[in-house]
């Protein structure tokens, strides 16, 4: 995979839905939506949406488990991911958590409303230096840089402006290209 670059399997920001940061949470469900129902059916659907600001560049992303904690005002009080996945989460654990914080006591009974009143700035995801990669890097190092950072994409960039994201099932599916083409 030495030869094949960032740019050549990467998706274009051109080609991938993007939302304004001020846009409501309401707004970015129903795009969220579309653009998994609508993207080149040849590719993978749409997990995410990136976020730009008011000049149109690139500020996070907007991730389907975005969307889903942003419903439950309670998670701002649960420690980050990072933080958690080192524990040993029983089903006990998780139950005891949501009866203790009142997690999900009501969230999707005024889905309507609540998402309207939830702002796409205030649970966007807003990337880390290791996740940005040049354009013109090869898929050898952005395979590294996922793997490593344990993450599901990253932000492709030329001259720091994105030019589009590397998604894993991307990455995944020229793996798979590469493995069929080898002779056994």
């Amino acid at each position: 995979m030495q030869s094949l670059k960032v740019k050549d399997i990467m998706v274009p920001t051109s080609e991938y839905t993007t939302i304004s940061k001020d846009a409501t949470l309401h707004e970015a469900i129903i795009i969220l939506g579309n653009a998994q129902v609508e993207f080149n059916q040849a590719k993978n659907r749409h997990r995410a949406i990136l976020v730009l600001d008011s000049e149109g560049q690139v500020v996070g992303k907007l991730s389907q488990i975005d969307v889903i904690r942003g419903l439950e005002p309670g998670y701002r009080d649960v420690k980050p991911p990072a933080e958690l996945k080192h524990w040993a989460l029983s089903k006990e654990t998780i139950a005891n958590m949501m009866k203790d914080m009142q997690l999900w006591q009501k969230p999707l009974e005024d889905i309507c409303k609540k998402s309207d009143r939830i702002y796409v700035r205030d649970l966007m995801y807003t990337p880390a230096e290791g996740e940005y990669v040049s354009q013109d890097a090869t898929l050898d190092e952005a395979v590294h840089q996922l793997v490593i950072g344990h993450h599901q994409s990253l932000l492709v960039v030329e001259d720091n402006n994105v030019t589009g994201i590397l998604r894993l099932t991307d990455v995944f599916s020229s793996l798979v290209q590469v493995v069929k083409q080898c002779e056994m």
